[in-house]
């Protein structure tokens, strides 16, 4: 039976794309080379053996002739720099129109609108922010008032924060549907609504990333939706049931940390993972049918880009790395395993916002030789290779 394990390591970009400047980036952005550069090299083994050090100049990530894996440097080819843009690519969907983004708050008919269908009484915020700031300043005024701190960034996101203590996760998530019903039927083409719930922790608004959502736009036919009709399995861990907005998946885990994530990869390569107990109710039980295996890490994005932590983010490609020396001797002969990014975060450039940059692919199986791929044009690339790969 063909697997495929996609690994995708949200935002560690190797570079800016050529039109880095019409996404208000500057051309000096490179996620993976500034991280290795401001902890003086990383300690990544099994990438370094896999080719990675090959793509560029990484301190501290040697150059390999005798490669492990086939890697190369992919340019995206639709217009965003988001979550949702680079993750539909890598299933195959290149999205030729970007989504809308509010650099100057959501408009009035749209907030109106979701104060009367939640019922919420008002909203605090409505600009862009960081998570984290816009949550410890706003915080009181949304504990006297309880109305919810919504805001934005320099994605298309429709963010939604409150402490659950005061008001009930569940109330969270439906408000959350009730913005994505709202958007989607306003045409507003807005990426995603996030729910962003937090508690006091010793006295400090502290975000709880497992109980984060992503409600996205359902994206038209991928990868995902082939190998579902085909009776194959699509084993989504992480945020990849939201991205896709359930769309193609037939299994679903969310994840806390990049641990959970990688600890379930590693049951999931490793035929430990209790699919019964994630398979979602239409998913038909078959066997000898290929499989996806689709992992999305998104601490060296939520935790560490978006909060210029630069040795945060050098340690958790390190854990990753880690954990490879795990994954990849239990894979089979019959496995092939892809290690890529989505976009940038660059903690080492102004701003907390993504950076529009290339993004590194890795290929290895136990059968094939490594090689250099050279520059690959879009991140689509990942699912034609996939599909050569399981059917």
């Amino acid at each position: 039976m063909k697997r495929a394990i996609i690994m995708v390591i949200d935002s560690m970009g190797i570079g800016a794309m050529p039109d880095c400047r019409d996404f208000n980036d500057t051309p000096d952005c490179n996620t993976l080379k500034h991280v290795c550069e401001f902890n003086n090299g990383l300690k990544v083994p099994n990438l370094e053996a896999m080719g990675i050090g090959n793509l560029q100049d990484f301190k501290g990530i040697a150059k390999t002739e005798t490669p492990t894996a086939q890697y190369g440097q992919m340019f995206e080819k639709s217009k965003g720099k988001d979550t949702t843009t680079g993750h539909w690519e890598i299933a195959g969907l290149v999205s030729e129109k970007p989504f809308a983004t509010f650099p100057n708050g959501f408009p009035k008919d749209l907030v109106d609108k979701f104060v009367e269908e939640t019922g919420c009484g008002g909203i605090l915020a409505n600009r862009p922010a960081s998570g984290t700031a816009i949550i410890a300043e706003l915080n009181d005024k949304h504990h006297k008032t309880k109305f919810p701190i919504v805001y934005t960034s320099a994605d298309s996101v429709f963010q939604i924060a409150l402490d659950t203590d005061l008001i009930p996760l569940e109330t969270l998530y439906k408000w959350c549907e009730i913005a994505r019903k709202i958007l989607d039927e306003g045409h507003y083409n807005v990426s995603r609504v996030i729910a962003r719930p937090y508690k006091i922790i010793d006295g400090k608004p502290t975000r709880i990333s497992k109980d984060r959502r992503d409600y996205s736009m359902v994206p038209t036919r991928t990868m995902l939706n082939e190998i579902k009709e085909c009776g194959g399995k699509v084993v989504a861990i992480g945020k990849i049931e939201d991205i896709f907005s359930k769309s193609g998946i037939t299994h679903a885990i969310h994840t806390g940390s990049n641990k959970e994530g990688l600890e379930l990869t590693l049951k999931a390569v490793k035929n430990e993972l209790d699919l019964d107990k994630i398979a979602y109710a239409d998913y038909k039980k078959t066997d000898g049918k290929p499989t996806l295996i689709f992992t999305n890490l998104v601490d060296t994005d939520m935790l560490y880009g978006h909060r210029n932590d630069a040795k945060g983010y050098g340690n958790a490609i390190e854990e990753i790395d880690r954990y490879l020396s795990e994954i990849i001797p239990a894979l089979s002969e019959d496995d092939l395993l892809i290690i890529t990014a989505d976009h940038g975060c660059d903690p080492c450039v102004e701003g907390t916002d993504h950076t529009r940059e290339t993004v590194p692919v890795l290929f290895f199986n136990k059968k094939t030789q490594g090689k250099a791929l050279g520059k690959i044009d879009g991140f689509d690339y990942i699912s034609k290779i996939v599909k050569e790969w399981i059917f």
